[in-house]
C-alpha cells in the first residue's frame, strides 16, 4: 500500500528522491522477506547467502540515485513540492525508525547478523524519509529545485558504506559473529 502511495506522489511532483524512496521500500519489503527466509534455516552458508542478497540491495539502491540524481541535476528537473510527499514521508520516518530500534533488539538478542544487516535496511528507509522531507521543504520553502536531488544522494554514501561492510569478508554486521 504503502508503496503505491509514493509512486502516486512521485508521479505528481517529478521528485526523483521520492521516486528513489518508493524503490528502497521495494528494497525493504525485499530484505525482510530474505530475513524470514533465512530465519527458517540458520546454517551459516544460508546466513552469508541473504547477507548478499541485502548487500546487493544496497548497492541497487545507491546505483539507482546516483544516476537518478545526476540526470536529474545536469537537466535541472524541477520536481514539484505536495503537501502529501512532505506529509507521507515525514511519518514514514518516524515509523521506520522505531522499526529498525526493534529489529535491532531482536538481532542482537538472536545474534542474528542477517536481522542486524536488515535494521539498517530499515535505518536507510528512515534516513531517505528525512533526506526526501529536507528536500521537498526546502523546495517548497526556498524554491531550492535542486535539494531534492541533493538529499538523494546523501542516502548513496550510506548504501555503499553499509554494502561494503557486508561484503567485507573479514567483518561481520555490526560485529556480532554467527553464532556456532
Amino acid at each position: 500500500m504503502g508503496v503505491v502511495v509514493l509512486v502516486v506522489l512521485a508521479l505528481q511532483s517529478a521528485s526523483i528522491a521520492l521516486t528513489g524512496f518508493a524503490l528502497d521500500s521495494l528494497i525493504e519489503i525485499g530484505a525482510s522477506v530474505v530475513v524470514i527466509w533465512e530465519l527458517t534455516g540458520t546454517d551459516e552458508r544460508r546466513q552469508q547467502r541473504a547477507l548478499r542478497l541485502i548487500g546487493w540491495a544496497f548497492i541497487a539502491l545507491a546505483v539507482y540515485l546516483l544516476a537518478q540524481s545526476v540526470v536529474a541535476l545536469i537537466a535541472g528537473a524541477h520536481p514539484t513540492p505536495i503537501p502529501g510527499g512532505i506529509g507521507w514521508t515525514a511519518a514514514t520516518a518516524i515509523v521506520m525508525f522505531a522499526l529498525a530500534a526493534g529489529k535491532r533488539l531482536v538481532g542482537r538478542a538472536l545474534s542474528n547478523p542477517v536481522l542486524l544487516a536488515e535494521s539498517r535496511v530499515t535505518v536507510i528507509d528512515g534516513i531517505l524519509a528525512c533526506a526526501v522531507l529536507v528536500g521537498l521543504t526546502l523546495n517548497l520553502a526556498l524554491g531550492w529545485w535542486w535539494a531534492d536531488s541533493l538529499a538523494a544522494l546523501v542516502i548513496v554514501g550510506y548504501a555503499v558504506r553499509e554494502a561494503v561492510t557486508i561484503f567485507r569478508p573479514e567483518a561481520t554486521p555490526s560485529g556480532v559473529k554467527p553464532g556456532p
